[in-house]
């Protein structure tokens, strides 16, 4: 676990006045920025000594587990707007979640303002740290690695911005003046332009960031996370030569395939040799840092509210004797390997499946008073996915044998036959098949789809009402467009 788990949240929370964010940034009024915070210490105050910049940095930490990053708005943008996914629960509950399902939603939907908004505060706090944090008398490479890790951060939240909305306004840093003088109010930057900070951010970020660190501080950005982040950028580019060259890059820094997938997923196997990148959530002390990422997905009147119903046609994906089909999905019925038998919850509309990869075991749940669930980490990024995206890098430069390899690997745990197809256009399905059952439900698919130019077929297949040139991004919010007095342009459709 992190050195400081519950992440000193109160105690920065006192101590730490960021300015308000809205586009996360803009929406203060000068009257407000007036009125004296109370048991608050502006921000130019706050920065003076190592400790102060280290408790900065715990908070981006903390900032992840909220309800606007990892609850509803992820849910909703990350996880129902695929095949993989339907709503769940019984039909009037939270029925707006429908919207995303079927591709109804517009801009002014609470959920897609909710994540604009958690994105750019959590810009605003990496921008906080490295505006700050060079002029603080303190150990030079804890200096050099904490400034890393507000570079991670901000290109992490950059990068799950332009896969949602496409290009978004860029703060790379605090504009000059006093508050009343900066401007906040920007408008769009490419897509080029965002994905241009995010490489460069993550880039200088694996320059500085250590491989490993301490058993008293598990958890943190590591050189291996931001590399694995700047291969993925790269496949989403079409960059498949540096793909390949920063995936065999991870691979030369000890990570592997965990042996059980079942058990990769358990709370007890947490930052194990397989992940790169993971958002911690724990039900320690008074839940500070607990997240509702586990509740909204578990099983109904048991675990949780029972969203996320994983598709029949997930289901079928997998191939016979695949052990990934339950380990991902957990059946109504079955009694876990743990020994917790799956109800039916309390309401006869609950559905028969849900998401296992959100499963916490009742033995090993440390409730003290937390949500359900909430002891599950998030896998944001994990070696499976690198040798995926080496796979198909190496497909599409041609390199069959160096794709089969890295694929193939994947498929023997998964305990399946190895692929042998040569031809590309087959190799590059068979990848593609491989991604969706591997990363099953854990908020890739749709961007998947999107960046292989499939949404559109898939999706209109499964019933949906998905338009082609219009929903392969979402809606800027209208809250953010008439704060921003129309400066902020809407995509395409909406």
């Amino acid at each position: 676990m992190l050195a400081t788990p519950k992440y000193l949240i109160e105690k920065i929370i006192k101590r730490l006045f960021i300015p308000c964010v809205c586009l996360a940034f803009f929406a203060c009024t000068k009257d407000f920025l007036e009125v004296p915070r109370e048991a608050q210490q502006p921000a130019e105050e706050f920065f003076v000594n190592q400790q102060d910049a280290v408790e900065a940095v715990n908070k981006m930490y903390a900032h992840q587990t909220g309800f606007d990053l990892v609850g509803f708005p992820h849910l909703a943008i990350f996880q129902l707007t695929s095949d993989d996914s339907d709503k769940g629960s019984n039909p009037g509950d939270a029925a707006f979640l429908n919207d995303y399902v079927n591709f109804t939603f517009s801009s002014t939907a609470f959920s897609i303002d909710g994540y604009w908004t958690g994105q750019y505060q959590g810009i605003n706090y990496a921008n906080q740290v490295l505006a700050n944090i060079p002029a603080i008398p303190m150990d030079d490479n804890l200096k050099a690695r904490l400034l890393a890790e507000a570079q991670f951060f901000r290109a992490f939240h950059y990068f799950n911005l332009v896969r949602v909305f496409g290009g978004v306004p860029i703060y790379e840093g605090l504009p000059e003046g006093s508050i009343e003088e900066r401007e906040y109010n920007i408008p769009r930057n490419s897509v080029d332009e965002v994905y241009e900070l995010i490489t460069t951010d993550f880039t200088q970020a694996a320059e500085n960031l250590p491989i490993t660190y301490g058993a008293t501080e598990i958890g943190r950005a590591t050189k291996g996370a931001a590399t694995g982040f700047l291969a993925k950028v790269a496949l989403y580019r079409e960059d498949f030569t540096q793909a390949v060259t920063l995936t065999d890059e991870v691979a030369g820094m000890g990570y592997d395939l965990f042996p059980d997938y079942y058990q990769f997923f358990r709370p007890a196997n947490e930052y194990n040799v397989e992940s790169l990148f993971e958002i911690q959530s724990t039900a320690d002390g008074n839940c500070e840092s607990a997240s509702q990422y586990g509740q909204v997905q578990g099983v109904r009147g048991q675990f949780g509210f029972g969203f996320n119903f994983p598709t029949e046609d997930l289901v079928n994906a997998y191939e016979e004797g695949d052990v990934r089909r339950d380990a991902t999905i957990l059946f109504v019925g079955e009694t876990t390997p743990e020994g917790d038998l799956i109800t039916a919850g309390d309401n006869p509309d609950n559905p028969i499946r849900y998401n296992q990869k959100v499963y916490v075991p009742e033995a090993s749940f440390r409730r003290n008073n937390c949500v359900d669930n909430a002891d599950i980490n998030i896998k944001v990024l994990r070696y499976a996915e690198i040798l995926l995206i080496n796979a198909e890098a190496n497909n599409e430069l041609g390199n069959t044998a160096a794709a089969l390899v890295s694929l193939n690997r994947v498929r023997e745990r998964a305990g399946l036959e190895a692929v042998t197809v040569t031809d590309q256009g087959q190799l590059r399905d068979a990848i593609w098949r491989e991604r969706r059952v591997e990363l099953a439900l854990e908020g890739d698919r749709f961007f998947d789809l999107v960046r292989q130019g499939r949404a559109a077929e898939v999706l209109q297949a499964s019933g949906t009402q998905f338009t082609a040139g219009v929903n392969e991004i979402l809606p800027i919010p209208a809250n953010q467009i008439s704060l921003s007095q129309g400066v902020l342009e809407q995509n395409p459709g909406y």
